[in-house]
């Protein structure tokens, strides 16, 4: 049985699963779905298509599943879905997809997204995604599991990041970051490879070695980048940090491919 505040405001077709706590003030649409133990503290307003999964909890003032900030909206019906166990804490927004995107925005399960983030139309973030303060993900981007953003970076339209990547502070990312990967600065740059990361996740010696060994052979100056990694898919053949590298630089992608800025670079 859900615990509802008596000034909250929710829609009769709304499903609320048991241990659901609705807090003071909030609101609740008609097509809302909230999973069990979800918890919107106060002030949190939620409409459209939207799905919440078990244990997220919703700080004051969220909106999520308003109508997207995209001109071209018509009023489809679109979904916003959003893992279990996700934090999104004071002033987040996070808008429904579009029919010119898939019609579906998407977090993953275990993200904390912080306050007055964005999630725009159409953008999927897997699992484990951490969104400091202020961050903006524009319309159409698909982030990877385990990505990690500081403050106040913005990404531009139909951009990738990979598994794993780290965006730095106040960084502006107009391009497609690798997995594994380390972008800095505005209009960032790749910085090489998240390192601190990859080791705190637990991933061994050896893979970390081999994969900066195949960073300085994708990133150096000879030749073109799909002649590099073509050595490199050749050169670590199984390896499945580099393979993911290789595939995620040869898929198609509306945006470019960060590159440092002067060579390889590590860290």
């Amino acid at each position: 049985m859900a615990d509802i505040h008596p000034t909250a405001i929710v829609a009769p077709g709304a499903s609320l699963a048991d241990g659901v706590k609705i807090g003071p003030f909030c609101i609740v649409g008609e097509h809302v779905t909230l999973g069990r133990d979800v918890e919107l503290i106060s002030h949190v307003s939620i409409d459209g298509h939207t799905d919440i999964g078990s244990g997220s909890r919703l700080f004051p003032f969220a909106s999520i599943g308003h109508q997207p900030q995209d001109l071209k909206y018509e009023g489809e019906a679109s979904r916003v879905v959003i893992g279990e166990r996700c934090m999104i804490r004071e002033a987040v927004t996070i808008n429904p997809g579009t029919k010119g995107g898939g019609m579906l925005t998407q977090v993953g399960n275990d993200c904390l997204i912080m306050a007055n983030a964005h999630v725009a139309h159409d953008s999927i973030l897997g699992d484990n995604v951490i969104l400091a303060n202020y961050v903006g993900i524009a319309g159409h981007c698909v982030v990877g599991n385990n990505v990690t953003f500081g403050g106040i970076v913005v990404v531009h339209q139909r951009t990738r990041i990979g598994d794993h990547a780290f965006i730095g502070a106040q960084s502006m990312i107009d391009g497609d970051v690798i997995p594994y990967g380390m972008a800095l600065g505005n209009r960032a740059n790749l910085a090489g490879l998240n390192i601190v990361g990859l080791k705190r996740r637990g991933f061994e010696r050896e893979e970390i070695h081999r994969l900066r060994a195949a960073y300085r052979m994708i990133f150096s100056a000879e030749g073109t980048l799909r002649e590099r990694v073509d050595d490199a898919a050749e050169f670590f053949k199984g390896d499945r940090l580099v393979m993911n590298v290789v595939n995620f630089v040869l898929e198609a992608s509306e945006r470019p491919i960060l590159m440092p800025r002067n060579g390889h670079s590590e860290s």
